[in-house]
């Protein structure tokens, strides 16, 4: 019996009630879906729930009183062993252990599948992530949005969501024109532009700019008046760095649906369209011969200028733009990652957001990612070689490799800061999580081998009720959670949830590896208690690589 199993048996039980009068209870206060919960001690049972006391006040009765009528009805389902009561009105529920059983060769049947739910099916969703400056290579800051922003991409596809990945290319502005100015003073000879940027990247690319225009029988870029200088500096350079960080992001297994260009939107009238579309909401307002948004009318601390006096647009106006470009591309929420220098962002957004007579919060998310610090033999790492001042991406793949960059990035919270030893991600210990996951995956590959060989074959046999073992149960109901695990880290856009479960269940796997054989012992003649185990080995395997794939990590079968 599947979890899922288990809340509709609770539901129906609940519904029977409502219809027999025996609960006072209007149908529709009865919940889709039944919660249930993993008691922490497992002596408590297989599950929990406190649905009757959330529904016994709406019945008229005591949450006790209610609780001992529904576990009575409960304890005649197939597959349940003991409903009791605890406490002011909690189920803790046990299966017995064919029916709790059953969920191994129902993993191994549903196979990728495992863990995949709708709850948020039917929902567009934009996810906006990384959007780093095309003034460098990526640093830290912007490979964490990389991790988390993809392994979220990937959990709310799992939830039914269909999701665009969309990367936001700043190339309009002040921070492109002080790049442009190092590129082609760096290519004079000259000392960086006191606002400009350094790092061996600068030379790497100012030259590669010089290059390719003798390459293609042009002038020398260096030689051109400055203003013709700059621009072929700024157009050439920017293509390349974007290109570096868009290879970078692809070696990192992060691919992008949409690369949309900040200057597109000056370019295509999308700010004029969008500041028209304010002005017809009664939202635009004109003062000291600048255009200004109401933002205060939505909680805003202050009105923002979308146009100067001088008629160029604010930076405000190209978020405005953005924001509704996506609305009119389709999309019912529209999902942002931002830094953790951000947090004075929020409220002019969600002011953007209701202008357009949307949700804060709803169509329009935002979440903050805080800082990474990096430590090796004990000390911070603070810069790069190439890149001068700061870690880049590529720093961290040469170090740990992708799948422990990857892995470590997305194992904590996103708005928590975070310390990275790189001694412990490039080692093969236990206390090192992606090798400990890892290779939880790895010896079910083995165990399936050795298995294999000894003769044992999961299609010739399966018997749920000889997986009775305390750690059969605990690996079992460890295998169960990962629906829920996967649903709830959507839900609260909190991939790392996966990756936590992940460990969790390795943990349950290696202790149960410890304790019973799939291969039989010395002259053991192979039987269906072999067989049994294997499909559970099996249904483990399922979902190690399932949860590592929600996380862009690979799934070993050797290390």
């Amino acid at each position: 019996m599947t979890p899922a199993q288990l809340s509709e048996a609770l539901r129906a039980a609940l519904v029977h009630a409502v219809d027999d009068g025996t609960f006072a209870l209007d149908p529709a206060a009865i919940p889709a879906t039944v919660h249930l919960e993993r008691p922490r001690q497992r002596d408590h049972g297989d599950w929990a729930t406190n649905v009757a006391m959330q529904l016994a006040k709406k019945a008229g009765t005591n949450p006790r009183a209610f609780a001992e009528e529904l576990a009575r009805r409960l304890a005649q389902t197939d597959g349940v062993a003991t409903v009791e009561v605890a406490g002011p009105g909690f189920l803790n529920i046990r299966l017995d252990a064919a029916a709790a059983g059953e969920l191994a060769r129902s993993v191994v049947e549903q196979g990728v599948e495992y863990g995949q739910n709708e709850t948020l099916a039917g929902v567009a969703l934009n996810l906006e992530f990384v959007s780093a400056n095309p003034t460098g290579p990526l640093h830290i800051g912007g490979v964490r949005w990389a991790a988390v922003g993809d392994s979220l991409a990937r959990v709310l596809q799992a939830s039914g969501a269909a999701v665009s990945r969309e990367y936001y290319f700043n190339d309009h502005g002040a921070q492109i024109d002080r790049f442009s100015r190092s590129l082609l003073a760096r290519a004079l000879g000259q000392p960086a532009p006191e606002d400009g940027y350094g790092g061996n990247y600068i030379s790497e690319i100012a030259e590669q700019v010089v290059a390719d225009a003798l390459a293609a029988g042009e002038t020398d870029p260096r030689t051109l008046p400055f203003d013709e200088a700059n621009e072929a500096f700024r157009a050439r350079g920017v293509d390349l760095m974007f290109a570096e960080i868009r290879k970078s992001l692809e070696d990192f297994g992060v691919e992008f649906d949409v690369y949309f260009h900040e200057d597109s939107l000056h370019k295509s009238g999308a700010v004029d369209h969008a500041v028209e579309r304010l002005r017809e909401l009664g939202h635009i307002f004109e003062a000291d011969g600048a255009v200004w948004l109401r933002t205060t009318t939505f909680g805003d601390d202050r009105d923002r200028v979308v146009i100067r006096s001088n008629g160029e647009a604010a930076y405000i106006a190209g978020d405005i733009a953005y924001y509704l470009d996506k609305r009119e591309r389709g999309f019912d929420r529209v999902v942002i990652m931002l830094g953790a220098d951000h947090h004075g962002y929020i409220g002019r957004m969600m002011a953007i957001c209701a202008a357009f007579g949307d949700t804060p919060h709803v169509n329009l998310e935002i979440l903050i990612g805080q800082l990474v610090n990096l430590v090796k033999d004990g000390a911070p790492v603070r810069m790069s070689k190439r890149a001068g001042t700061v870690v880049t991406i590529d720093d961290l793949v040469d170090a740990v490799g992708v799948d422990a960059a990857r892995y470590a990035l997305a194992r904590s919270s996103a708005d928590s800061m975070i310390d990275l030893d790189l001694d412990l991600l490039s080692s093969a210990k236990n206390e090192n999580p992606v090798f400990y996951v890892q290779y939880a995956h790895a010896r079910t590959v083995n165990v399936g081998r050795n298995a294999a060989e000894a003769g044992v074959r999961r299609e010739d046999g399966f018997d749920a009720s000889l997986l009775d073992h305390e750690s059969e149960s605990v690996l079992l109901g460890r295998i169960a959670e990962f629906p829920r695990v996967v649903a709830q880290a959507a839900e609260l856009r909190e991939p790392h949830r996966v990756a936590r479960y992940l460990e969790e269940l390795a943990g349950s796997y290696h202790k149960w590896y410890d304790q019973r054989r799939v291969a039989p012992f010395g002259d053991e003649v192979v039987g269906d208690v072999h067989r049994t185990r294997l499909w559970l080995n099996d249904a483990t395997r399922q979902v190690l690589a399932n949860g590592l794939g929600l996380l862009g990590v690979s799934a070993p079968e050797r290390m």
